[in-house]
This record gives structure tokens, sequence and C-alpha cells, in this order.
């Protein structure tokens, strides 16, 4: 299966790594609007986001590469494919359950879990070493940071970022496009367009006029 690749930074460089150590898989092309003019180097072509639809053949798939929700979100309602055009990546070191679910674009890292019944949405980020446990649902466009772990039965909604070694207990709903700060506890619900830090969280700012919200 052919491979092409959105975006060219920091985050795209781990999962090219993941990528090139699947040997179902080949990358085709890196592409990333820093690129103004195209060239090929070791088999790969680098260009401008737009040369995909040079590239695009029956036998390859995308994947967005690109750390920030809101950016990856925006590109992939920018490109004319549909679903299954994208290419779930899952590190050979993840444990995913047999009865969960993962959506389209996501990538799982290495040493991930997704425990049972969890639903895990298109295009989101679930890092190195967290734990998505039983009953979980995490929306679409997601970022579940390295060693965060979600207790059973939580919600994430869309474009919510959970933040490195944040733990959240049994039954708490994060809104949309909220951010749970590095190491906290949430213990509450965290209602949508968020920002809550601590152990246990307390909400230290919300906005309610949201670039993502207004798109």
């Amino acid at each position: 299966m052919k491979v092409i690749i959105i975006g060219d930074g920091r985050h795209s460089q781990v999962i090219q790594e993941m990528i090139s150590a699947l040997p179902e898989y080949k990358i085709v092309a890196v592409l990333d609007d820093k690129y103004e003019e195209p060239f090929y180097a070791k088999g790969i072509t680098y260009a401008e986001i737009s040369f995909i639809y040079m590239l695009l053949t029956a036998n390859t798939k995308v994947v967005v590469a690109i750390g920030s929700n809101e950016s990856r979100k925006n590109i992939v309602e920018n490109l004319p494919l549909i679903a299954e055009q994208y290419l779930t990546v899952i590190h050979p070191s993840a444990v995913i359950s047999p009865s969960a679910s993962i959506g389209y674009g996501t990538v799982v890292m290495p040493n991930a879990a997704v425990n049972a019944r969890s639903r895990i949405g298109q295009h989101s980020i679930i890092n190195t070493g967290s734990i998505i446990e039983h009953d979980n649902l995490v929306e679409n466009y997601t970022h579940i940071s390295p060693n965060a772990t979600l207790a059973g039965q939580v919600s994430i909604g869309e474009g919510s970022h959970i933040c490195s070694s944040a733990t959240i207990i049994p039954g708490k709903n994060i809104g949309n496009w909220s951010i749970v700060g590095a190491g906290s506890t949430v213990l509450n619900d965290i209602p949508s367009y968020s920002k809550a830090v601590g152990s246990p969280t307390r909400i230290i700012e919300k906005s309610f006029i949201s670039k993502v919200q207004n798109k």
C-alpha cells in the first residue's frame, strides 16, 4: 500500500518512522506547503499539499500527520477525499481490544492501550503510552498525549487535547475543543472550549467565541 503523508513537522517525523517500520506500507510522498517546488529524494516526492491530486491512485492512502487538532481538521475538510482514503496507523506494540473501534486517519502510537468497547473517532492521535480504558468515546480530531489515562466510560469531545500524564476518572465528560493540562486529575465534567489544569482540575479559561466553533 502506497502512503502519502501530509505535513512534515516534528509530529510527522514520528509517524513517518512508524509507517516506514511497517512492511506493508511504502511512503511515496510527503506534502507540506513549505515546499514551494517539488523535489524527489530517496524514493519520496516532496511538494506542496495541492500536489496530492497528481499522486492519488486506487492503491494509495493518506495520513494527515499534523499535531494541531484544528489544523488537521482544516486540511481534512479542504481535501475532497472520502473517509476510506485515509490510513489508520497502529504501532505493533499498541494493544487494541477486538471490540474497540479506531476511526480512519487516526494514529495509535507505541505502547498505547485501547480497551473493550471504546470508540476512537477519525483523525485523532492516541499518543505513546496513553491508556483508553473500557467504554470510552473519543471524538474526531482529538489528541490524547503520552501517558494520559482515560478511565472507564469517559467521553472526549471533538478537537479536545488531553495533555501528558493527565488522568480523567470514570464517567466524566470533556466538551469539544477543550484542553486538560499536563498532569491534571479531572474529577468533574469540563465544558466545551475550556482550559482546565491542576489536581483536581480547575477551569482557568473559557472561550465561547472559538475560531473552530465558527467554521
